[in-house]
């Protein structure tokens, strides 16, 4: 009788032990994904967006290959242009008001961000990888109520 036992682990595969890629010392990874331009065709704010769109988005997208960037049209509402970003983050900025080299700075600005939510600088706040000990406080879990 020959009976075959289960093995005691199950095996590995190579495509289970790659990992993710990371920034480090041997890869950089930038962290936007996808930038969007949303302008109107017949605002005026939309003028110095609607140039830059023309003169400038074909030598931007040549120069990142690494971003999709999509145009759309936005009637009727003040130009945008949102930053998508791998840690699935958004960022939107108005270009309402601004010249073309303003324009080309808010969008190296979105090129060059993280994605990662602003954290003020005065104050560390502590961030935890594990859940408390005790949990959160409440009021509400009190055995008998506070007398005022």
């Amino acid at each position: 009788m020959a009976s075959r036992l289960a093995p005691a682990t199950k095996p590995l595969f190579r495509a289970q032990l790659s990992s993710r890629p990371t920034n480090g010392h041997v890869a950089f990874i930038p962290q936007v994904r996808k930038i969007v331009f949303e302008y109107c065709e017949k605002w005026a704010s939309s003028a110095n967006t609607r140039s830059y769109l023309h003169k400038h988005l074909e030598d931007l997208a040549r120069a990142h290959p690494h971003v999709e960037v999509v145009v759309k049209q936005r009637n009727y509402k003040p130009p945008i242009v949102r930053g998508f970003y791998l840690n699935d983050n958004e960022k939107v900025i108005g270009l309402n008001g601004f010249e073309i080299t303003g324009i080309q700075n808010k969008v190296q600005l979105l090129l060059d961000s993280s994605g990662a939510k602003i954290k003020p600088l005065k104050r560390r706040t502590i961030e935890s990888t594990t859940e408390s000990a005790r949990g959160i406080w409440s009021g509400l879990h009190v055995d008998e109520t506070f007398k005022i």
